[in-house]
């Protein structure tokens, strides 16, 4: 809901950076009605700390997948958990959906959330290549 993305567009903010509040809340929507596009949060004391936004679909690589568009928990929150139950939280209901696999992509300089990928066990399993087209 409307009310629900305001709350969370100040964490999501602190990953993409170029959003404000009215352009956030069109694109979620565009997204989520587009391709499935959901967005779930950690509150904790009535402040959202973590925020992920996500889909799940089939392609020929991977099979029913979810993969992880947008994960973040807030600076000040960070290593206390929030994102790790977040995360955990999501590959539960990747399993609960029948998904085989579970992605996401991470920037190169994202050097702590590698960290913590990797210590979460995920596997780097390729490069992914981009090309500005505008």
């Amino acid at each position: 809901s409307r009310p629900e993305l305001e709350r969370c567009f100040p964490v999501m903010r602190e990953l993409r950076p170029t959003y404000d509040q009215e352009r956030f809340t069109a694109q979620v929507q565009h997204q989520t009605a587009q391709a499935g596009y959901a967005i779930v949060y950690l509150e904790d004391e009535g402040v959202v700390r973590s925020v992920a936004g996500f889909r799940v679909g089939e392609l020929l690589a991977w099979g029913k997948s979810m993969y992880v568009d947008d994960l973040v928990t807030r600076e000040a929150d960070r290593s206390k958990g929030y994102g790790e139950a977040l995360f955990d939280w999501l590959v539960e209901r990747a399993r609960s959906l029948g998904c085989a696999e579970f992605h996401l992509d991470s920037g190169v300089h994202r050097f702590a959330a590698h960290r913590f990928y990797l210590r979460k066990r995920m596997d780097i399993t390729s490069h992914h290549f981009a090309m500005k087209l505008t």
